[in-house]
């Protein structure tokens, strides 16, 4: 079967993907986390179901698929990322935004500084999009954490700017999602943000961030 994107995320949820077999023992924790976001995705956007008949729309049950697919793909996109102890994956395309990158000085940053600090960065890149799934999964702080989807999706559009094979609206189109999603709140569709607010408390609403992360 053609690669499509639900096939995709069914085969990768179901650590059945090819980057499963690529990465030996690292697989069996993170199909566990794949799992994990998935049914408590699926547990959240229940108890919200249960709880609140205002939740019971299908706007929000369409948002809440959306994010929940979204934060997928980035889930699937930190598997290659895997740091033991450096991804080779992440290295080879770190080494074609140090090429192609839409600006001389950003090309050299990389290859300067990002390139030699390798083992430093992966990691660090591997936990935001990890964390970043799992906001979105969950729908918690999706406003505060869609701000980083957007700047991680203009990176690679610059990164990649000159790489012929990329299609560069594939990049905005990711970063116009997440504007969608702090537009729209997505969090509060089926998300631990609807809980949130449900249950806030002072010490929550004296928190300017953590009130407009939900």
């Amino acid at each position: 079967m053609r690669t499509n994107p639900i096939n995709d995320a069914f085969e990768f949820l179901t650590a059945g993907s090819d980057a499963h077999a690529g990465i030996g023992w690292g697989a069996i924790p993170f199909a566990l986390l794949s799992g994990g976001l998935v049914i408590g995705s699926i547990a959240v956007a229940v108890a919200n179901w249960r709880a609140d008949p205002t939740q019971r729309n299908g706007r929000n049950l369409a948002l809440w698929l959306m994010r929940t697919l979204i934060g997928a793909m980035w889930l699937e996109g930190s598997l290659w990322k895997l740091p033991l102890p450096v991804s080779g994956g992440f290295s080879y395309w770190l080494g074609l935004m140090g090429e192609n990158a839409a600006w001389n000085f950003y090309g050299a940053l990389i290859r300067t500084v990002l390139i030699p600090n390798i083992a430093l960065i992966n990691p660090v890149i591997f936990l935001v999009e990890v964390s970043l799934a799992a906001s979105l999964m969950l729908g918690v702080a999706v406003r505060l954490t869609s701000l980083l989807g957007i700047a991680m999706a203009l990176n690679l559009w610059v990164g990649l700017y000159h790489f012929q094979p990329e299609w560069p609206w594939s990049y905005i189109f990711i970063a116009m999602l997440h504007v969608f999603f702090i537009v729209d709140r997505a969090g509060r569709a089926l998300g631990l943000d609807a809980m949130a607010l449900r249950v806030r408390t002072a010490w929550f609403e004296k928190n300017p961030l953590l009130l407009w992360a939900v």
